[in-house]
């Protein structure tokens, strides 16, 4: 049987009406020592949830914040109590299939939200290849350079750990848990298979917007826990320029276009003014053909200019729009 190749395309842009503030230094490379390399061990803590029942899982944490639509078939259980708290756990068929974490308190041992990736590095396992073997076939993930630095795996016990790195500071930003099913119908890495390709169930138009609400609330949660991570101040959520952010990414997925000028309504500056949003300051981040929220802030994090926009201090309000695959976050400092 044919082997078959599946790419990812990774796309992110910004726009940006403001100073910028320099960047943090990339880190310094350590040398890997063979020796202190071991197998880690699934400990208490989100990464022992996986597998785990809603009834387990409810005991444990209580109900969720809310439940968010997926693409991928689960649905995240969203607990958001306070920013350094902040978790998903991914729900399909009664059980956890996947989690993301990114509160610096959260328990995901062995690892730790700040942690040194070198540190990973010297004492961890970490797969230059991902081979996951199912009864529908064998499926071989091509990590690049890039992916082996800003994006890791760890594989503990039955459970895959992709490890977000910030490239600014060399540590680890957030986490994403999954099973080998859940990995293989995500695919976050070039793909080689043989067998059957697993695939989520396509979604209906109204589940679609549903994912998209989902990916557009996520990014902002997300955006104000990154913020808390370096002490800068958490954003507002603005609706009129969620509306004017849902409707650039709309526009970019139905005109296959990417760019923060849009033939029909201009710039960010025409498209706020248009809408009757008075500001001091905008900023405006882009990205398309990210698997979902999480992957977009991850890319615009580790790109210096739309991180600038990301971590600015000055912005206090905050509007996320997502159509398919296209994402917007349009940044605002207001009028008195």
């Amino acid at each position: 049987m044919k082997w078959f190749l599946l790419v990812l395309l990774l796309l992110i842009g910004f726009y940006y009406f403001a100073p910028s503030t320099p960047p943090l230094s990339p880190p310094q490379e350590t040398e890997q020592k063979d020796d202190m390399i071991k197998e880690p061990k699934v400990e208490n803590g989100i990464l022992s949830l996986i597998g785990k029942t809603e009834k387990e899982v409810k005991e444990k944490f209580g109900s969720p914040t809310r439940i968010d639509a997926s693409a991928y078939d689960y649905e995240w259980w969203i607990y958001h109590r306070e920013a350094g708290s902040y978790f998903q756990v991914g729900v399909m068929d009664g059980r956890v299939v996947t989690a993301f974490i990114c509160g610096e308190d959260v328990n995901v041992k062995p690892f730790y939200i700040g942690q040194p990736i070198q540190d990973v590095f010297k004492t961890m396992p970490v797969l230059e290849n991902v081979e996951i073997k199912l009864r529908t076939g064998t499926y071989r993930f091509e990590l690049s350079e890039q992916d082996y630095a800003t994006r890791p795996v760890v594989k503990i016990g039955n459970v895959y750990a992709q490890l977000y790195v910030d490239r600014f500071t060399g540590k680890i930003s957030s986490i994403r848990l999954m099973t080998a099913e859940t990995f293989v119908k995500m695919r976050p890495y070039e793909l080689v298979y043989r067998g059957h390709l697993l695939n989520p169930e396509p979604l209906s138009a109204k589940r679609q917007r549903e994912v998209e609400i989902a990916n557009a609330k996520q990014i902002f949660d997300i955006t104000n826990v990154i913020r808390q991570h370096y002490r800068v101040k958490p954003v507002r959520w603005h609706e009129e320029a969620a509306k004017v952010a849902y409707m650039h990414s709309k526009d970019m997925k139905e005109n296959q276009f990417f760019s923060h000028e849009s033939p029909k309504s201009g710039d960010l500056k025409d498209r706020l003014l248009a809408a009757n949003i008075q500001f001091q300051m905008a900023g405006e981040n882009i990205a398309a053909h990210h698997i979902d929220a999480i992957e977009a802030v991850q890319g615009w994090l580790n790109s210096k200019s739309h991180r600038e926009t990301l971590l600015n201090e000055q912005f206090t309000d905050l509007g996320v729009g997502v159509s398919g695959a296209y994402y917007t976050q349009d940044f605002l400092k207001p009028w008195p």
